[in-house]
């Protein structure tokens, strides 16, 4: 794969579990991009605050304002790569603007990248590996409900790119949304 010449960021979103990660950090070495995934911005905040704690969400709030003020400052054309897990309700959508301003104050092309994983397989994940000891979520329940709930977040106004992983390698996947970013 050959590195892409234009300032880039690549959002990927999908259900906690679904392998954005992996996905994310294959996508960032064919890029030679810098990767942010959204546990490197809420874990400062889970290590030290229950969720219910008053100074929780300030500290996870700040440390990603913080984190994009200086992704900002990278040298033009340094390509990015995020993850997240964003439904479609106006908090979550806020979050993805952060990446359209972002993108903006870089001149780069914003691509949003959807992974769908089917919900047996999507909970099968959850609780592989080491999740846990990265912070990350591993209740199926919580997991089930969030799905039954909400929906992942489309954005429609960026290009969007809608991939089903539930039985796609993570290479396969890397290397389908590299594609698009050529």
């Amino acid at each position: 794969m050959r590195e892409v010449d234009m300032g880039l960021i690549v959002h990927i979103n999908g259900w906690p579990g679904c392998g954005k990660l992996t996905i994310a950090r294959l996508l960032a070495k064919h890029l030679g991009a810098r990767l942010v995934d959204n546990h490197a911005l809420i874990n400062p905040a889970e290590c030290l605050f229950a969720r219910n704690d008053a100074n929780y969400w300030p500290l996870r709030k700040a440390v990603r304002a913080l984190a994009f003020e200086y992704a900002a400052r990278l040298a033009p054309g340094t390509p990015l790569v995020f993850t997240d897990a964003l439904a479609d309700i106006a908090s979550d959508r806020a979050v993805f603007d952060d990446c359209l301003e972002l993108a903006s104050k870089r001149g780069a092309k914003l691509i949003a990248v959807v992974l769908e994983c089917e919900e047996e397989e999507n909970l099968r994940r959850l609780t592989a590996g080491d999740r846990a000891e990265q912070l990350k979520l591993t209740e199926e329940k919580v997991l089930r409900d969030l799905r039954a709930k909400y929906r992942l977040l489309r954005p429609t106004d960026v290009a969007c790119i809608d991939l089903d992983v539930s039985a796609l390698p993570p290479r396969e996947a890397a290397a389908a949304i590299y594609s698009h970013c050529k």
